[in-house]
């Protein structure tokens, strides 16, 4: 969110810490906390239910489960989910950077009456590229990673299988996904903020960045998004396969 909005010049992860907890308080990290919750009950629950239907269907149409289509049925998933999830990611971010102290409810109310609907679908083509990449390169890493690891390691499926495996998707996602979360924050936040950069779309957002700020910074905030989507991927996968054991389904 740096040079989008109005909350100063804050650089690296331990100093937007610190000084969102003195100047305005531990609750400040907790912003946006309630779209957030609702975007990830409805998010979460169709990108995983969704990765295997779309994995059956490409066996049934092509007699293939290969990487590729693992892959693609991981986009369709995100994309899918994030579609239907994008209001939630508008609103977060929205709360996140404003300078008043306003309810969920007031917010939605001030978008609507300022921008109209289609402003709580802001930024919804690079939110669902980036949720696509993002469940394509966790599901098909996650799948591989696994099968690899029983075939070429004594490891058995189990909970350190599933571990290790959930912790190479969780960097593979980070890498493949933080220029796209960069860009899709920034395109949500552009009305929000005073004297930003107007973007056209993604790609010119993207390459206005890189302009202006350079390439290093299409993976701003890199390190914030992997100590957050490292940790959530390793849980998501390991809750999920025990979910899936008690429901006697068979492992991802």
């Amino acid at each position: 969110m740096q040079l989008a909005g109005q909350r100063g010049n804050l650089v690296g992860m331990g100093t937007i810490f610190t000084q969102l907890a003195e100047r305005e308080g531990p609750r400040s990290l907790y912003l946006g906390l309630a779209p957030a919750l609702t975007r990830s009950l409805v998010y979460g629950g169709l990108r995983l239910g969704l990765y295997e239907p779309c994995k059956h269907v490409c066996s049934y149409a092509f007699g293939s489960t290969n990487f590729a289509f693992k892959l693609a049925s991981g986009v369709i998933a995100g994309a899918l989910a994030t579609a239907l999830t994008n209001p939630m990611e508008v609103l977060k971010v929205r709360l996140q950077m404003s300078t008043s102290s306003t309810s969920t409810i007031g917010e939605v109310r001030k978008v609507l009456a300022q921008e109209g609907l289609k402003g709580l679908w802001k930024g919804v083509g690079p939110a669902m590229a980036r949720a696509g990449c993002l469940t394509a390169s966790q599901m098909a890493t996650y799948d591989e990673a696994k099968q690899a690891l029983i075939k070429w390691t004594p490891l058995e499926e189990g909970f350190h299988l599933h571990l290790i495996s959930s912790c190479i998707a969780g960097t593979a996602g980070t890498l493949v996904t933080s220029p796209i979360d960069m860009i899709k924050t920034r395109l949500m936040l552009q009305r929000e903020s005073k004297g930003a950069r107007v973007y056209r779309n993604g790609f010119h957002c993207a390459y206005q960045v890189v302009v202006t700020e350079g390439v290093k910074s299409l993976y701003k905030g890199g390190f914030a998004n992997f100590a957050r989507l490292g940790p959530q991927t390793t849980i998501t996968f390991i809750v999920c396969e025990k979910l899936r054991e008690l429901a006697g389904m068979t492992a991802i």
